[in-house]
Protein backbone atom coordinates (compact mmCIF):
# COMPACT_ATOMS: atom_id res chain seq x y z
CA UNK A 1 0.00 0.00 0.00
CA UNK A 2 1.10 3.51 -0.84
CA UNK A 3 0.62 6.32 1.38
CA UNK A 4 -3.26 7.51 1.15
CA UNK A 5 -4.00 3.49 1.09
CA UNK A 6 -4.39 3.75 -2.58
CA UNK A 7 -2.27 0.63 -4.28
CA UNK A 8 -0.28 1.53 -7.21
CA UNK A 9 -1.25 -1.12 -10.26
CA UNK A 10 0.21 -1.36 -13.46
CA UNK A 11 -1.23 -0.11 -16.39
CA UNK A 12 -2.86 -2.63 -18.74
CA UNK A 13 -3.33 -2.14 -22.34
CA UNK A 14 -6.66 -3.12 -24.43
CA UNK A 15 -4.33 -5.32 -26.55
CA UNK A 16 -3.66 -7.39 -23.13
CA UNK A 17 -7.11 -8.43 -22.72
CA UNK A 18 -7.23 -10.24 -26.39
CA UNK A 19 -3.49 -11.87 -26.38
CA UNK A 20 -4.93 -13.20 -22.62
CA UNK A 21 -8.20 -14.40 -24.26
CA UNK A 22 -6.59 -15.62 -27.18
CA UNK A 23 -4.27 -18.16 -25.71
CA UNK A 24 -7.00 -18.94 -23.04
CA UNK A 25 -10.27 -18.74 -25.21
CA UNK A 26 -12.22 -20.01 -22.37
CA UNK A 27 -12.06 -16.60 -20.42
CA UNK A 28 -13.98 -15.36 -23.41
CA UNK A 29 -16.30 -18.00 -23.53
CA UNK A 30 -17.34 -17.78 -19.99
CA UNK A 31 -17.23 -13.75 -20.24
CA UNK A 32 -19.34 -14.12 -23.52
CA UNK A 33 -22.16 -16.62 -22.85
CA UNK A 34 -22.34 -15.05 -19.43
CA UNK A 35 -23.00 -11.38 -21.08
CA UNK A 36 -25.63 -12.54 -23.22
CA UNK A 37 -27.89 -11.28 -19.67
CA UNK A 38 -26.10 -8.44 -20.88
CA UNK A 39 -27.77 -8.32 -24.71
CA UNK A 40 -30.81 -9.24 -22.91
CA UNK A 41 -30.73 -6.42 -20.10
CA UNK A 42 -30.29 -3.89 -23.41
CA UNK A 43 -32.61 -5.59 -25.43
CA UNK A 44 -35.62 -5.33 -23.04
CA UNK A 45 -34.89 -1.82 -22.02
CA UNK A 46 -34.27 -0.13 -25.37
CA UNK A 47 -37.11 -2.25 -27.33
CA UNK A 48 -39.91 -0.44 -25.71
CA UNK A 49 -39.09 2.75 -27.06
CA UNK A 50 -40.35 1.86 -30.25
CA UNK A 51 -42.76 -0.74 -29.50
CA UNK A 52 -44.33 2.13 -27.52
CA UNK A 53 -45.39 4.20 -30.30
CA UNK A 54 -46.81 1.52 -31.99
CA UNK A 55 -48.78 0.30 -28.49
CA UNK A 56 -50.20 3.99 -28.49
CA UNK A 57 -51.70 3.13 -32.04
CA UNK A 58 -53.06 0.30 -31.60
CA UNK A 59 -54.88 1.34 -27.43
CA UNK A 60 -56.22 5.13 -27.32
CA UNK A 61 -56.30 4.44 -24.07
CA UNK A 62 -52.45 4.50 -23.71
CA UNK A 63 -52.20 7.36 -26.31
CA UNK A 64 -54.56 9.48 -24.34
CA UNK A 65 -52.78 8.46 -20.65
CA UNK A 66 -49.36 9.70 -20.51
CA UNK A 67 -49.36 7.91 -16.96
CA UNK A 68 -49.89 4.52 -18.87
CA UNK A 69 -47.42 4.55 -21.29
CA UNK A 70 -45.13 5.21 -18.55
CA UNK A 71 -46.35 2.73 -16.66
CA UNK A 72 -45.69 0.22 -19.53
CA UNK A 73 -41.81 1.99 -19.47
CA UNK A 74 -41.70 1.86 -15.50
CA UNK A 75 -43.16 -1.66 -14.75
CA UNK A 76 -39.84 -3.25 -16.43
CA UNK A 77 -37.89 -0.98 -13.72
CA UNK A 78 -40.07 -2.21 -11.13
CA UNK A 79 -39.55 -5.70 -11.96
CA UNK A 80 -36.17 -5.11 -11.97
CA UNK A 81 -35.86 -4.04 -7.97
CA UNK A 82 -37.46 -6.89 -7.08
CA UNK A 83 -35.10 -9.12 -9.29
CA UNK A 84 -31.97 -7.61 -7.91
CA UNK A 85 -32.87 -7.63 -4.03
CA UNK A 86 -34.39 -11.25 -4.81
CA UNK A 87 -30.91 -12.14 -7.21
CA UNK A 88 -28.35 -11.09 -4.37
CA UNK A 89 -29.67 -14.03 -2.13
CA UNK A 90 -29.75 -16.16 -5.07
CA UNK A 91 -26.05 -15.50 -5.89
CA UNK A 92 -25.27 -16.28 -2.69
CA UNK A 93 -27.24 -18.88 -1.46
CA UNK A 94 -27.33 -20.90 -5.19
CA UNK A 95 -24.65 -19.39 -7.14
CA UNK A 96 -23.92 -17.04 -10.11
CA UNK A 97 -24.13 -20.11 -12.83
CA UNK A 98 -28.27 -20.51 -11.48
CA UNK A 99 -29.16 -17.13 -11.11
CA UNK A 100 -28.40 -16.38 -14.74
CA UNK A 101 -30.91 -19.77 -15.84
CA UNK A 102 -33.31 -18.48 -13.37
CA UNK A 103 -33.02 -14.84 -15.18
CA UNK A 104 -33.30 -16.74 -18.85
CA UNK A 105 -36.62 -18.86 -18.29
CA UNK A 106 -37.82 -14.89 -17.01
CA UNK A 107 -36.82 -13.30 -19.62
CA UNK A 108 -38.95 -16.17 -22.12
CA UNK A 109 -42.18 -15.99 -19.92
CA UNK A 110 -42.34 -12.35 -20.17
CA UNK A 111 -41.49 -12.07 -23.60
CA UNK A 112 -44.02 -14.59 -24.73
CA UNK A 113 -47.12 -12.76 -22.22
CA UNK A 114 -46.11 -8.96 -23.98
CA UNK A 115 -46.30 -10.93 -27.49
CA UNK A 116 -49.57 -12.45 -26.96
CA UNK A 117 -51.10 -9.34 -25.03
CA UNK A 118 -54.76 -8.69 -25.41
CA UNK A 119 -54.87 -5.79 -23.37
CA UNK A 120 -52.46 -3.11 -22.21
CA UNK A 121 -52.83 -4.67 -18.55
CA UNK A 122 -51.00 -8.01 -19.96
CA UNK A 123 -48.32 -6.39 -21.69
CA UNK A 124 -47.69 -4.71 -18.11
CA UNK A 125 -47.47 -7.83 -16.42
CA UNK A 126 -45.11 -9.22 -19.49
CA UNK A 127 -42.85 -5.94 -18.50
CA UNK A 128 -42.40 -7.05 -14.74
CA UNK A 129 -41.83 -10.50 -15.27
CA UNK A 130 -38.75 -9.17 -18.09
CA UNK A 131 -38.10 -7.03 -15.10
CA UNK A 132 -37.16 -9.25 -12.76
CA UNK A 133 -35.22 -11.16 -15.50
CA UNK A 134 -33.13 -7.66 -16.07
CA UNK A 135 -32.84 -7.28 -12.37
CA UNK A 136 -30.85 -10.41 -11.78
CA UNK A 137 -29.47 -10.29 -14.44
CA UNK A 138 -27.83 -6.75 -14.18
CA UNK A 139 -25.98 -7.56 -11.58
CA UNK A 140 -25.50 -11.11 -12.05
CA UNK A 141 -23.66 -11.49 -15.38
CA UNK A 142 -20.73 -8.81 -14.58
CA UNK A 143 -20.04 -10.61 -11.14
CA UNK A 144 -20.00 -13.65 -12.53
CA UNK A 145 -17.18 -12.53 -15.41
CA UNK A 146 -15.68 -10.19 -12.42
CA UNK A 147 -15.46 -13.82 -10.97
CA UNK A 148 -13.67 -15.71 -14.20
CA UNK A 149 -11.54 -13.38 -15.13
CA UNK A 150 -7.38 -12.57 -14.66
CA UNK A 151 -7.39 -9.43 -12.37
CA UNK A 152 -4.96 -7.82 -15.22
CA UNK A 153 -8.02 -7.78 -17.72
CA UNK A 154 -10.71 -7.74 -15.40
CA UNK A 155 -11.78 -4.45 -16.56
CA UNK A 156 -11.93 -4.97 -19.96
CA UNK A 157 -13.62 -8.23 -19.61
CA UNK A 158 -16.66 -6.77 -17.23
CA UNK A 159 -17.02 -4.18 -20.20
CA UNK A 160 -18.07 -6.99 -22.81
CA UNK A 161 -21.06 -7.22 -20.70
CA UNK A 162 -21.50 -3.55 -20.84
CA UNK A 163 -20.54 -3.84 -24.94
CA UNK A 164 -23.46 -6.48 -24.61
CA UNK A 165 -25.90 -3.89 -23.27
CA UNK A 166 -25.55 -1.32 -25.66
CA UNK A 167 -25.11 -4.12 -28.50
CA UNK A 168 -28.59 -5.26 -27.21
CA UNK A 169 -29.84 -1.61 -27.01
CA UNK A 170 -28.72 -0.93 -30.81
CA UNK A 171 -30.01 -4.85 -31.37
CA UNK A 172 -33.42 -3.42 -30.56
CA UNK A 173 -33.61 -0.16 -32.45
CA UNK A 174 -32.76 -2.43 -35.88
CA UNK A 175 -35.65 -4.51 -34.95
CA UNK A 176 -37.68 -2.53 -34.36
CA UNK A 177 -37.23 -1.18 -37.70
CA UNK A 178 -37.20 -4.28 -39.47
CA UNK A 179 -40.69 -4.59 -38.15
CA UNK A 180 -42.39 -0.97 -39.02
CA UNK A 181 -44.45 -2.47 -41.58
CA UNK A 182 -44.73 -6.29 -40.31
CA UNK A 183 -48.50 -6.94 -39.03
CA UNK A 184 -48.23 -7.26 -35.24
CA UNK A 185 -45.58 -4.86 -35.44
CA UNK A 186 -44.75 -4.06 -31.48
CA UNK A 187 -45.95 -7.50 -30.72
CA UNK A 188 -42.55 -9.06 -33.14
CA UNK A 189 -40.61 -6.38 -31.57
CA UNK A 190 -41.58 -7.35 -28.04
CA UNK A 191 -41.35 -11.35 -28.60
CA UNK A 192 -38.37 -11.80 -29.99
CA UNK A 193 -36.31 -11.33 -26.38
CA UNK A 194 -37.30 -15.02 -26.07
CA UNK A 195 -34.58 -16.10 -28.67
CA UNK A 196 -31.48 -15.19 -27.11
CA UNK A 197 -32.85 -16.03 -23.50
CA UNK A 198 -32.86 -19.60 -24.88
CA UNK A 199 -29.71 -19.27 -26.35
CA UNK A 200 -27.86 -18.70 -22.82
CA UNK A 201 -29.90 -21.22 -21.09
CA UNK A 202 -28.58 -23.77 -23.46
CA UNK A 203 -24.62 -22.12 -23.28
CA UNK A 204 -24.89 -21.95 -19.37
CA UNK A 205 -25.87 -25.55 -18.77
CA UNK A 206 -21.99 -26.20 -20.47
CA UNK A 207 -19.95 -23.84 -18.19
CA UNK A 208 -19.28 -24.16 -14.55
CA UNK A 209 -20.10 -22.08 -11.44
CA UNK A 210 -17.88 -19.54 -10.44
CA UNK A 211 -14.39 -20.35 -9.20
CA UNK A 212 -14.59 -17.72 -5.79
CA UNK A 213 -18.01 -19.16 -5.14
CA UNK A 214 -17.28 -22.88 -4.77
CA UNK A 215 -14.20 -22.32 -3.13
CA UNK A 216 -16.41 -20.23 -0.70
CA UNK A 217 -18.21 -23.38 -0.58
CA UNK A 218 -15.28 -25.20 0.45
CA UNK A 219 -15.62 -27.34 -3.34
CA UNK A 220 -12.17 -26.29 -3.52
CA UNK A 221 -11.07 -29.32 -6.26
CA UNK A 222 -13.50 -27.67 -8.86
CA UNK A 223 -12.36 -24.40 -7.75
CA UNK A 224 -8.84 -25.22 -8.61
CA UNK A 225 -10.02 -27.43 -11.62
CA UNK A 226 -11.32 -23.92 -13.50
CA UNK A 227 -8.75 -21.63 -12.55
CA UNK A 228 -6.59 -23.71 -14.04
CA UNK A 229 -8.04 -23.16 -17.11
CA UNK A 230 -8.17 -19.25 -16.47
CA UNK A 231 -4.90 -18.85 -14.78
CA UNK A 232 -1.23 -20.18 -16.37
CA UNK A 233 0.16 -22.56 -14.15
CA UNK A 234 2.87 -20.62 -12.23
CA UNK A 235 0.18 -18.30 -10.91
CA UNK A 236 -2.67 -21.03 -10.08
CA UNK A 237 -1.07 -21.89 -6.37
CA UNK A 238 -1.25 -17.97 -5.87
CA UNK A 239 -4.62 -17.13 -6.58
CA UNK A 240 -5.56 -20.36 -4.38
CA UNK A 241 -3.84 -18.76 -1.60
CA UNK A 242 -5.27 -15.77 -1.99
CA UNK A 243 -8.69 -17.30 -2.11
CA UNK A 244 -7.91 -18.79 0.91
CA UNK A 245 -6.93 -15.90 2.78
CA UNK A 246 -10.16 -14.39 1.86
CA UNK A 247 -12.32 -16.93 2.66
CA UNK A 248 -11.05 -17.86 6.66
CA UNK A 249 -11.24 -13.59 7.20
CA UNK A 250 -14.65 -13.81 5.97
CA UNK A 251 -15.56 -17.28 8.10
CA UNK A 252 -14.28 -15.74 11.38
CA UNK A 253 -16.40 -12.97 10.59
CA UNK A 254 -19.49 -15.44 10.03
CA UNK A 255 -18.85 -17.17 12.82
CA UNK A 256 -19.43 -13.88 15.20
CA UNK A 257 -22.36 -12.33 13.03
CA UNK A 258 -24.12 -15.60 11.45
CA UNK A 259 -24.67 -16.95 7.72
CA UNK A 260 -28.70 -16.05 7.85
CA UNK A 261 -29.77 -13.28 5.30
CA UNK A 262 -30.15 -11.14 8.00
CA UNK A 263 -27.40 -11.65 9.72
CA UNK A 264 -25.39 -10.84 6.74
CA UNK A 265 -27.45 -7.60 5.66
CA UNK A 266 -26.36 -6.90 9.66
CA UNK A 267 -23.26 -7.81 9.02
CA UNK A 268 -22.72 -6.14 5.64
CA UNK A 269 -23.81 -2.31 7.63
CA UNK A 270 -22.33 -3.10 10.42
CA UNK A 271 -18.50 -4.13 8.76
CA UNK A 272 -16.71 -0.79 7.75
CA UNK A 273 -15.14 -2.42 4.48
CA UNK A 274 -18.59 -3.21 3.06
CA UNK A 275 -20.17 -0.15 4.03
CA UNK A 276 -17.01 1.75 2.50
CA UNK A 277 -17.64 -0.29 -1.13
CA UNK A 278 -21.68 0.55 -0.55
CA UNK A 279 -20.81 4.00 -0.15
CA UNK A 280 -18.97 3.56 -3.76
CA UNK A 281 -20.96 1.35 -5.28
CA UNK A 282 -24.46 3.06 -4.68
CA UNK A 283 -23.21 6.58 -5.94
CA UNK A 284 -22.00 5.53 -9.11
CA UNK A 285 -25.23 3.06 -9.74
CA UNK A 286 -27.62 6.38 -8.28
CA UNK A 287 -25.38 8.83 -10.33
CA UNK A 288 -25.51 6.76 -13.74
CA UNK A 289 -29.34 6.93 -13.98
CA UNK A 290 -30.07 10.35 -12.76
CA UNK A 291 -27.85 11.69 -15.46
CA UNK A 292 -30.81 11.13 -17.13
CA UNK A 293 -29.78 7.94 -19.28
CA UNK A 294 -32.68 5.63 -19.65
CA UNK A 295 -34.69 8.28 -20.38
CA UNK A 296 -32.78 9.08 -23.65
CA UNK A 297 -32.87 4.86 -24.43
CA UNK A 298 -36.94 4.53 -22.99
CA UNK A 299 -38.13 7.37 -24.87
CA UNK A 300 -35.12 7.87 -27.31
CA UNK A 301 -37.81 8.18 -30.49
CA UNK A 302 -40.21 10.57 -28.15
CA UNK A 303 -37.41 12.84 -27.92
CA UNK A 304 -36.93 13.05 -31.15
CA UNK A 305 -40.01 13.91 -32.05
CA UNK A 306 -40.26 16.54 -29.48
CA UNK A 307 -36.64 18.07 -31.64
CA UNK A 308 -39.76 18.29 -34.37
CA UNK A 309 -39.60 14.80 -36.66
CA UNK A 310 -42.80 13.89 -36.77
CA UNK A 311 -42.63 10.30 -38.26
CA UNK A 312 -42.28 6.96 -36.00
CA UNK A 313 -39.89 5.39 -38.96
CA UNK A 314 -37.79 8.67 -39.48
CA UNK A 315 -37.70 8.86 -35.10
CA UNK A 316 -36.39 5.31 -34.85
CA UNK A 317 -34.15 5.80 -37.43
CA UNK A 318 -32.72 8.82 -35.83
CA UNK A 319 -32.38 7.06 -32.64
CA UNK A 320 -30.68 4.05 -33.43
CA UNK A 321 -27.97 6.20 -34.39
CA UNK A 322 -28.02 7.45 -30.73
CA UNK A 323 -27.85 3.74 -30.12
CA UNK A 324 -25.33 2.92 -32.36
CA UNK A 325 -22.87 5.30 -30.54
CA UNK A 326 -23.83 4.11 -27.09
CA UNK A 327 -22.19 1.03 -28.14
CA UNK A 328 -19.01 2.39 -29.65
CA UNK A 329 -18.72 4.30 -26.42
CA UNK A 330 -18.80 0.54 -25.02
CA UNK A 331 -15.85 -0.29 -26.94
CA UNK A 332 -14.23 2.83 -26.16
CA UNK A 333 -14.58 1.72 -22.63
CA UNK A 334 -12.64 -1.66 -23.09
CA UNK A 335 -10.11 -0.09 -24.35
CA UNK A 336 -8.99 2.54 -21.80
CA UNK A 337 -10.53 1.40 -18.36
CA UNK A 338 -7.79 -0.85 -17.63
CA UNK A 339 -5.37 1.65 -18.47
CA UNK A 340 -6.96 4.98 -16.94
CA UNK A 341 -8.99 4.00 -14.51
CA UNK A 342 -12.43 3.85 -13.37
CA UNK A 343 -12.29 7.19 -11.47
CA UNK A 344 -10.79 8.94 -13.73
CA UNK A 345 -13.19 7.98 -16.47
CA UNK A 346 -16.19 8.47 -14.97
CA UNK A 347 -15.14 11.87 -14.06
CA UNK A 348 -14.41 12.81 -17.44
CA UNK A 349 -17.44 11.03 -18.46
CA UNK A 350 -19.87 13.56 -16.05
CA UNK A 351 -18.14 16.79 -16.90
CA UNK A 352 -19.10 16.18 -20.72
CA UNK A 353 -22.31 15.08 -19.59
CA UNK A 354 -23.24 18.07 -17.93
CA UNK A 355 -21.70 20.25 -20.75
CA UNK A 356 -24.38 18.28 -22.94
CA UNK A 357 -27.36 18.36 -20.80
CA UNK A 358 -26.73 21.94 -20.23
CA UNK A 359 -26.65 22.75 -24.38
CA UNK A 360 -29.11 20.29 -25.04
CA UNK A 361 -31.76 22.23 -22.39
CA UNK A 362 -30.60 25.58 -24.63
CA UNK A 363 -31.35 23.99 -27.70
CA UNK A 364 -34.80 22.79 -26.82
CA UNK A 365 -35.65 26.26 -25.71
CA UNK A 366 -34.62 28.16 -28.45
CA UNK A 367 -36.82 25.70 -30.32
CA UNK A 368 -39.74 26.12 -28.39
CA UNK A 369 -39.36 30.16 -28.54
CA UNK A 370 -38.66 30.13 -32.55
CA UNK A 371 -41.37 27.10 -33.36
CA UNK A 372 -43.91 28.36 -35.99
CA UNK A 373 -46.68 30.70 -35.45
CA UNK A 374 -50.49 29.84 -35.61
CA UNK A 375 -52.34 30.87 -38.59
CA UNK A 376 -55.69 32.17 -37.07
CA UNK A 377 -57.84 31.86 -40.30
CA UNK A 378 -56.33 28.75 -41.61
CA UNK A 379 -57.08 27.15 -37.90
CA UNK A 380 -60.73 28.32 -38.21
CA UNK A 381 -61.11 27.16 -41.94
CA UNK A 382 -58.93 24.16 -41.98
CA UNK A 383 -61.98 21.42 -41.91
CA UNK A 384 -65.16 21.56 -39.76
CA UNK A 385 -65.11 21.93 -35.84
CA UNK A 386 -61.73 21.01 -36.46
CA UNK A 387 -59.92 24.12 -34.53
CA UNK A 388 -58.25 23.57 -31.32
CA UNK A 389 -60.63 24.30 -28.42
CA UNK A 390 -58.20 26.32 -26.26
CA UNK A 391 -57.93 28.35 -29.72
CA UNK A 392 -61.52 28.65 -30.68
CA UNK A 393 -61.85 32.47 -28.85
CA UNK A 394 -58.78 33.75 -30.76
CA UNK A 395 -59.52 31.97 -34.04
CA UNK A 396 -63.16 34.17 -34.03
CA UNK A 397 -61.05 37.25 -33.53
CA UNK A 398 -58.63 35.92 -36.42
CA UNK A 399 -56.04 36.57 -33.87
CA UNK A 400 -52.81 37.38 -35.59
CA UNK A 401 -49.77 34.47 -35.62
CA UNK A 402 -47.89 36.12 -32.86
CA UNK A 403 -50.46 35.38 -30.00
CA UNK A 404 -49.53 31.43 -30.17
CA UNK A 405 -47.14 29.15 -31.73
CA UNK A 406 -46.74 25.66 -32.65
CA UNK A 407 -45.68 24.51 -28.69
CA UNK A 408 -48.41 26.67 -27.44
CA UNK A 409 -50.73 24.85 -29.41
CA UNK A 410 -49.40 21.40 -28.49
CA UNK A 411 -49.30 22.37 -24.83
CA UNK A 412 -52.95 22.95 -24.81
CA UNK A 413 -53.58 19.16 -26.03
CA UNK A 414 -54.31 19.93 -29.46
CA UNK A 415 -52.53 19.21 -32.96
CA UNK A 416 -50.03 21.35 -35.41
CA UNK A 417 -50.95 20.76 -39.35
CA UNK A 418 -47.98 22.15 -40.97
CA UNK A 419 -47.83 24.23 -43.60
CA UNK A 420 -47.79 22.39 -47.09
CA UNK A 421 -45.76 25.66 -48.66
CA UNK A 422 -42.76 26.29 -46.40
CA UNK A 423 -42.21 24.00 -43.24
CA UNK A 424 -41.70 26.74 -40.64
CA UNK A 425 -44.63 28.85 -41.72
CA UNK A 426 -47.65 29.40 -39.57
CA UNK A 427 -49.77 26.62 -39.57
CA UNK A 428 -53.20 25.07 -38.20
CA UNK A 429 -53.85 24.51 -34.61
CA UNK A 430 -56.61 21.64 -34.44
CA UNK A 431 -57.93 18.92 -31.99
CA UNK A 432 -55.59 16.49 -31.39
CA UNK A 433 -57.20 12.98 -33.45
CA UNK A 434 -56.37 10.21 -35.62
CA UNK A 435 -59.00 11.34 -37.96
CA UNK A 436 -57.39 14.88 -37.95
CA UNK A 437 -53.57 13.31 -38.19
CA UNK A 438 -55.17 11.37 -41.63
CA UNK A 439 -56.94 14.67 -43.22
CA UNK A 440 -53.47 16.59 -42.67
CA UNK A 441 -51.64 13.93 -44.69
CA UNK A 442 -53.67 13.63 -47.32
CA UNK A 443 -53.42 17.57 -48.10
CA UNK A 444 -49.56 16.67 -48.28
CA UNK A 445 -48.75 18.05 -44.85
CA UNK A 446 -47.35 17.32 -41.72
CA UNK A 447 -49.30 16.48 -38.63
CA UNK A 448 -47.01 17.15 -35.20
CA UNK A 449 -48.43 16.18 -31.73
CA UNK A 450 -45.33 15.25 -29.78
CA UNK A 451 -42.88 18.56 -30.84
CA UNK A 452 -42.53 21.42 -33.31
CA UNK A 453 -40.92 21.33 -36.67
CA UNK A 454 -37.46 23.39 -36.06
CA UNK A 455 -34.71 24.64 -37.39
CA UNK A 456 -32.85 23.96 -34.17
CA UNK A 457 -34.17 19.71 -34.27
CA UNK A 458 -30.73 18.61 -36.01
CA UNK A 459 -28.71 20.39 -33.30
CA UNK A 460 -30.85 18.44 -30.70
CA UNK A 461 -29.81 15.42 -32.52
CA UNK A 462 -26.29 16.15 -32.77
CA UNK A 463 -26.17 16.86 -28.77
CA UNK A 464 -28.22 14.01 -28.04
CA UNK A 465 -25.28 12.16 -30.30
CA UNK A 466 -22.31 14.03 -28.07
CA UNK A 467 -24.20 13.24 -24.86
CA UNK A 468 -24.05 9.28 -25.50
CA UNK A 469 -20.54 9.35 -26.73
CA UNK A 470 -19.30 10.81 -23.17
CA UNK A 471 -22.02 8.77 -21.19
CA UNK A 472 -21.30 5.21 -22.44
CA UNK A 473 -17.08 5.12 -22.24
CA UNK A 474 -17.49 6.04 -18.54
CA UNK A 475 -20.85 6.48 -16.61
CA UNK A 476 -21.90 3.86 -18.92
CA UNK A 477 -20.20 0.66 -18.16
CA UNK A 478 -17.74 1.59 -14.98
CA UNK A 479 -20.61 1.80 -12.90
CA UNK A 480 -21.10 -2.11 -13.19
CA UNK A 481 -17.16 -2.85 -12.79
CA UNK A 482 -16.91 -0.86 -9.83
CA UNK A 483 -19.68 -3.01 -8.30
CA UNK A 484 -18.43 -6.14 -9.15
CA UNK A 485 -14.80 -6.02 -7.52
CA UNK A 486 -15.50 -3.35 -4.62
CA UNK A 487 -16.78 -5.78 -1.95
CA UNK A 488 -14.98 -8.71 -0.32
CA UNK A 489 -16.51 -11.99 -1.60
CA UNK A 490 -19.18 -12.98 1.18
CA UNK A 491 -20.73 -10.00 0.86
CA UNK A 492 -20.23 -9.42 -3.57
CA UNK A 493 -23.40 -10.81 -3.83
CA UNK A 494 -25.58 -8.92 -1.25
CA UNK A 495 -23.49 -5.89 -1.74
CA UNK A 496 -24.07 -6.01 -5.72
CA UNK A 497 -27.79 -6.90 -4.95
CA UNK A 498 -28.07 -3.54 -2.93
CA UNK A 499 -26.19 -1.16 -5.33
CA UNK A 500 -28.13 -2.97 -8.13
CA UNK A 501 -31.74 -2.04 -5.99
CA UNK A 502 -30.09 1.29 -5.94
CA UNK A 503 -29.93 1.41 -9.68
CA UNK A 504 -33.30 0.30 -10.78
CA UNK A 505 -34.92 2.25 -7.80
CA UNK A 506 -33.57 5.45 -9.46
CA UNK A 507 -34.23 4.39 -13.31
CA UNK A 508 -38.02 4.17 -12.10
CA UNK A 509 -37.87 7.52 -10.36
CA UNK A 510 -36.20 8.77 -13.50
CA UNK A 511 -38.26 6.59 -16.04
CA UNK A 512 -41.67 6.89 -14.55
CA UNK A 513 -41.33 10.44 -13.95
CA UNK A 514 -40.09 11.92 -17.33
CA UNK A 515 -42.98 12.56 -19.17
CA UNK A 516 -45.23 13.57 -17.02
CA UNK A 517 -41.54 16.49 -16.39
CA UNK A 518 -41.57 17.44 -19.79
CA UNK A 519 -45.36 18.49 -19.88
CA UNK A 520 -44.49 20.50 -16.34
CA UNK A 521 -41.26 22.04 -17.21
CA UNK A 522 -41.52 21.38 -21.02
CA UNK A 523 -37.74 19.63 -22.51
CA UNK A 524 -35.22 22.68 -21.72
CA UNK A 525 -36.28 22.64 -18.46
CA UNK A 526 -36.03 18.79 -18.20
CA UNK A 527 -32.39 18.48 -19.18
CA UNK A 528 -31.33 21.21 -16.80
CA UNK A 529 -32.45 19.48 -13.97
CA UNK A 530 -31.33 16.45 -15.19
CA UNK A 531 -27.66 18.75 -15.46
CA UNK A 532 -27.78 19.45 -11.45
CA UNK A 533 -27.96 16.37 -10.50
CA UNK A 534 -25.32 15.01 -12.68
CA UNK A 535 -23.29 18.12 -10.88
CA UNK A 536 -24.34 16.75 -7.44
CA UNK A 537 -23.45 12.82 -8.71
CA UNK A 538 -20.09 14.19 -10.06
CA UNK A 539 -19.29 15.84 -6.42
CA UNK A 540 -19.94 12.32 -4.44
CA UNK A 541 -18.25 10.45 -6.88
CA UNK A 542 -15.33 12.78 -6.38
CA UNK A 543 -15.62 12.38 -2.79
CA UNK A 544 -16.20 8.58 -2.52
CA UNK A 545 -15.58 6.40 -5.23
CA UNK A 546 -11.43 4.91 -5.09
CA UNK A 547 -9.56 3.52 -7.95
CA UNK A 548 -9.51 0.03 -7.82
CA UNK A 549 -7.83 -0.75 -11.28
CA UNK A 550 -5.33 -3.84 -11.70
CA UNK A 551 -5.89 -4.41 -7.74
CA UNK A 552 -6.71 -7.98 -6.83
CA UNK A 553 -10.00 -8.38 -4.74
CA UNK A 554 -8.05 -9.00 -1.80
CA UNK A 555 -5.89 -5.46 -2.24
CA UNK A 556 -9.17 -3.68 -2.64
CA UNK A 557 -10.72 -4.85 0.82
CA UNK A 558 -7.55 -3.13 2.06
CA UNK A 559 -7.79 -0.06 0.41
CA UNK A 560 -11.34 0.22 1.81
CA UNK A 561 -9.99 -1.28 5.59
CA UNK A 562 -7.59 1.79 5.23
CA UNK A 563 -10.36 4.50 4.50
CA UNK A 564 -10.18 6.34 1.29
CA UNK A 565 -9.76 10.21 0.61
CA UNK A 566 -9.41 12.02 -2.82
CA UNK A 567 -5.87 13.98 -2.87
CA UNK A 568 -6.76 17.34 -2.13
CA UNK A 569 -8.62 15.97 1.23
CA UNK A 570 -5.57 14.29 2.30
CA UNK A 571 -3.27 15.87 5.57
CA UNK A 572 0.34 15.78 4.25
CA UNK A 573 2.98 15.18 6.77
CA UNK A 574 6.07 17.64 6.94
CA UNK A 575 8.11 16.76 4.25
CA UNK A 576 4.72 17.35 1.90
CA UNK A 577 4.09 13.56 1.56
CA UNK A 578 0.24 12.21 2.11
CA UNK A 579 -0.37 10.39 4.85
CA UNK A 580 -3.61 8.17 5.76
CA UNK A 581 -5.98 10.04 7.79
CA UNK A 582 -9.03 7.41 7.89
Amino acid sequence: MVEGGIAKADKTEFTECWRTTWKTPYIMRLALSAGIGGLLFGYDTGVISGALLFIREDFDEVDKKTWLQSTIVSMAVAGAIVGAAVGGWINDKFGRRMSILIADVLFLIGAIVMALAPAPWVIIVGRIFVGFGVGMASMTSPLYISEASPARIRGALVSTNGLLITGGQFFSYLINLAFVHTPGTWRWMLGVAGVPAIVQFVLMLSLPESPRWLYRKDRIAESRAILEKIYPADEVEAEMLALKESVEAEKADEAIIGDSFSAKIKGAFGNPVVRRGLAAGITVQVAQQFVGINTVMYYSPSIVQFAGYASNKTAMALSLITSGLNAVGSIVSMMFVDRYGRRKLMIISMFGIITCLIILASVFSQAAIHAPKIDAMESRTFAPNATCPAYVPLAAENAPPSRWNCMKCLRSECGFCASGVQPYAPGACVVLSDDMKATCGSRGRTYFKDGCPSKFGFLAIVFLGLYIIVYAPGMGTVPWIVNSEIYPLKYRGIGGGIAAVSNWVSNLIVSESFLSLTHALGSSGTFLLFAGFSAIGLFFIWLLVPETKGLQFEEVEKLLEAGYKPSLLRRRNKKGKEVDTA
